[in-house]
């Protein structure tokens, strides 16, 4: 009997450590209708300037101390192992859930260090969060934690839109790593299942 229980625990373990970084949604998103202000200042139309495009949504903040600047950094090292090709296809979008904070000019500055291609989107926080809401991630407005440090808080997750039919497919959590978004970039380029 103890054996049969050590291989369950085994088992267990091993399953768990076995989960994929993406989620291919049975139900995809459409891309949310958001219009706002890119880092140059200059008006930013998501769905028209990505149609057709392999793209890549976050949101989240600059002045984020952990998840924020690692989701961004491991899909900076993912694509800039892609083809040089294919890299020109790949739309990675950041959205601010700090307006306020994230002005153009600060979104630039920060995305510049994680990669220049980047796109900072920044603009009303009503008109952010909605655009959230459409796919399912929550954004709350920034305030005040307890130590009176500024605090954004927002869902973690990457959505993938596919560059055949411009919608939400594949869903990324804050587990994803650098090798797993290098792993499947290749695919999501292309408007394939990784």
């Amino acid at each position: 009997d103890d054996d049969k229980q050590d291989a369950a625990v085994v088992d267990v373990s091993a399953a768990s450590g076995s989960q994929k970084a993406a989620t291919v949604l049975d139900q995809p998103f459409t891309k949310p209708d958001l219009v706002l202000t890119d880092t140059a200042g200059k008006k930013f139309d998501l769905r028209e300037r990505t149609a057709g495009k392999p793209t890549l949504v976050y949101f989240g903040y600059t002045n984020c101390p952990d998840v924020c600047p690692l989701t961004m950094s491991n899909i900076a090292i993912a694509a800039k192992k892609l083809p040089a090709a294919e890299r020109a296809k790949l739309q990675v979008v950041f959205v601010t859930t700090d307006p306020k904070r994230d002005t153009p000019k600060a979104l630039g500055s920060w995305l510049k260090g994680q990669d220049p291609d980047f796109i900072g989107l920044t603009g009303d926080f009503d008109a952010i969060q909605a655009g959230a809401r459409q796919l399912g991630i929550s954004v709350e407005p920034a305030h005040k934690d307890k130590n009176g440090k500024t605090v954004s808080t927002h869902g973690t997750q990457v959505v993938a839109f596919s560059p055949k039919t411009d919608k939400g497919y594949v869903l990324y959590g804050e587990q994803a790593t650098a090798d797993d978004y290098t792993k499947d970039l290749p695919q999501l380029v292309e408007g394939r299942k990784p």
